[in-house]
């Protein structure tokens, strides 16, 4: 028997079994000897299989390709024949071509043949028409659509242009100063409407703006600081408008509503427990804070005690989840800010380090991406942001740099910009409503500049367009997207709103045209009336007739006739203060300790009383007369008669 070659395999023949063996083994199938397979016949046989399907395949292709051309053809021919001739023409004309669709009804099935007939889809102006006006369609030129696409064309090429020029859609052609205060603004928010903005600043205060209750005057309806004396240091509105999340110096976060009330304050944090997973809330300051852009009462906050933790308003004594950025190493390292994605799936933050990790999530343990060198490390990156199409990251990095980075392969930024210098730990970056442009503001010394606010283009990453806000550094810059009103915050105390009668909406546009309220007059009465209460007689004291009378009067009374303790002399006595000092300790120095009135001794001041005491008893003795044993006094020898008795060697000694 010839050996199996290597494209063969072993299967199981009935011949050649040993019957014993395979009841010992305790199966049928055992001993039986093996037959070949051609593995590559099969191969062979599998592979003509599929070329005579392909084959079948581009043959039906072909015969459809060439039914559409005939239809075409024949769609031609007849949009050709003269339009000139009468009805009867075109009525034979749709008699044949019933008969032609009767004839070929015999040949085909009817709903075949029927969409043969019909040819392809016409255009969208001819649809539209109903099927049995084909009389007059024929009869009849063309209405002017092709005049129709032709101007289509024209403003299409003309939103080309502007497409390929986003700066001229930019609205900066009109601006209006809100006054905040005199320090800087470092948190701006603007609620989804674009109804209220909403100011925070180093001044701890934070102000509501209404666009269509506000005039000329451009002020605040309302100020209040609900932070107490910490810095603000982020403002946003929820996703619904009913709530704004407020991000302090302090380590808690608060959530008030539209008015200003407190709604929710987040719980501060074990600060002894080494792991912060095992804390209810943050244990040190915090730096920023965003809503979910999905999820109603969900927001997140990153703090210096490096974790990021999110958070659910309807439970603010324990956090949701807690996110640990670390270094490559396992160490720990503070996040500076943080951010959602658009969908709401990932959240992406910046560390002291300078890295820029993004997290899954659900998923806490380890970060879905992790650049350890996004920015240079030591310097605390202001923003991160996602653009509106949630593939692109443009991180504000405090190296004085704005890079671009591709959340589908975070592994290099896609484009990095230079020389933009910032001084404040919340700079802002943002993207403009059609996600073609990016925003982001300068810091200046004070006297050295004017802060500007920087475009790029996201495509090129080129400097296209600058806007000199004031004489100040230009924190915080918003662009909202219903609006198309850019919003700045300086570090001069202003906030300005630029916007574009044409182009923009609302907003700012609603306060412009009111004018200012003048100040209203106090109405005067028509009658001047003096009001004097105390005038009437029920309020009216009695007159005294004669004062000698009165000062009897008060004579008898204690607390009128009481004399007034006289000024302190010397160094105070009675019990009175001196003017050597007001406390306790002063007084015991100057007229206890250091009193040397008395210089008498104290035992002849004493032995004084001793014969009235013996003479008169009074305390003690009467209470042990009964008692008290007879007194036995011992006799005292002279020193005479102790030398007498003294031994011969002590006298000899002396």
């Amino acid at each position: 028997m010839e050996r199996p070659g290597p494209s063969e395999v072993t299967g199981s023949d009935a011949s050649g079994a040993d019957p014993q063996l395979a009841v010992t083994m305790g199966f049928t199938g055992f001993g039986k000897k093996a037959r070949t397979f051609d593995l590559e016949a099969m191969f062979e046989q599998t592979r003509r299989t599929a070329v005579e399907r392909s084959r079948k395949t581009l043959e039906a292709r072909e015969k459809e390709e060439e039914m559409n051309r005939e239809k075409e053809l024949r769609k031609q021919n007849e949009d050709m024949e003269p339009t000139s001739s009468g009805s009867n023409v075109v009525r034979d004309c749709s008699k044949s071509s019933s008969r032609d669709t009767s004839s070929s009804e015999s040949e085909e099935s009817s709903d075949s043949s029927s969409d043969e007939l019909i040819g392809p889809p016409l255009p969208l102006k001819m649809v539209e028409e109903p099927v049995n006006h084909m009389e007059e369609d024929i009869i009849g030129p063309l209405p002017p659509p092709p005049y129709e696409e032709v101007e289509e064309d024209d403003d299409d090429d003309g939103d080309s242009e502007e497409e390929e020029n986003p700066v001229q859609k930019i609205p900066d052609s009109h601006e209006i100063t809100l006054k905040h205060g005199t320090k800087t603004v470092s948190a701006l928010g603007l609620d989804p409407s674009g109804a209220r903005l909403v100011t925070g600043g180093y001044d701890y205060d934070v102000k509501f703006w209404d666009f269509a209750g506000m005039d000329a005057s451009f002020k605040a309806f309302r100020s209040l600081q609900p932070c107490e004396c910490h810095q603000i240091k982020s403002l946003q509105y929820s996703n619904t408008g009913d709530m704004i999340l407020v991000v302090s110096g302090s380590s808690q976060a608060k959530v008030i509503d539209r008015d200003g009330f407190e709604v929710m304050e987040c719980i501060k944090g074990d600060q002894y427990i080494v792991d912060m997973a095992n804390t209810k809330g943050h244990t040190a300051m915090l730096h920023t804070g965003s809503w979910h852009p999905k999820i109603k009462g969900e927001f997140m906050t990153c703090s210096n005690d490096a974790t990021v933790r999110t958070w659910e308003v309807e439970n603010p004594r324990k956090q949701k989840s807690v996110f640990k950025p670390r270094t490559m190493q396992g160490k720990k390292v503070i996040p500076t800010t943080c951010t959602y994605s658009r969908d709401g799936n990932l959240i992406a933050a910046a560390c002291q380090n300078g890295s820029i990790q993004i997290w899954d999530r659900n998923l806490t343990v380890h970060p879905k991406f992790h650049y350890k060198q996004a920015h240079d490390p030591g310097t605390d990156t202001s923003c991160v942001a996602f653009s509106y199409d949630g593939n692109v990251l443009a991180s504000r990095g405090g190296d004085d740099t704005l890079k671009l980075w591709d959340v589908r392969q975070f592994n290099k930024p896609l484009f990095s910009a230079s020389g933009l210098p910032t001084m404040f730990p919340m700079t802002d970056c943002c993207f403009s409503p059609d996600d073609k442009l990016i925003v982001t503001g300068t810091s200046v010394q004070r006297g050295c500049g004017s802060g500007k606010l920087v475009f790029f283009e996201r495509r090129t990453f080129q400097r296209v367009y600058e806007i000199d806000i004031t004489d100040a550094s230009v924190v915080r810059c918003l662009w909202h997207p219903k609006l198309n009103q850019i919003m700045v915050g300086t570090g001069n105390g202003l906030a300005k709103v630029y916007y574009d009668p044409n182009k923009s909406q609302r907003g700012a546009k609603l306060c412009v045209v009111k004018t200012q309220r003048k100040a209203k007059q106090a109405e005067t009465l028509t009658q001047d009336y003096i009001i004097t209460p105390h005038a009437l007689p029920m309020f009216r004291e009695p007159r005294q007739r004669s004062t000698r009378k009165q000062l009897e009067k008060d004579r008898l009374d204690p607390l009128k006739s009481h004399k007034p303790e006289p000024p302190v002399a010397g160094p105070g006595r009675g019990g009175r203060v001196g003017t050597h000092g007001g406390t306790l300790s002063s007084y015991i120095v100057k007229n206890i300790a250091l009193d040397k009135t008395d210089d008498s001794n104290p035992r002849e001041a004493i032995l004084r009383h001793a014969k009235a005491a013996a003479d008169n008893p009074y305390w003690v003795s009467p209470a042990y007369s009964k008692t008290q044993p007879k007194t036995m006094f011992a006799q005292v020898e002279s020193d005479d008669e102790e030398t007498k008795n003294e031994p011969e060697w002590k006298k000899r000694k002396i």
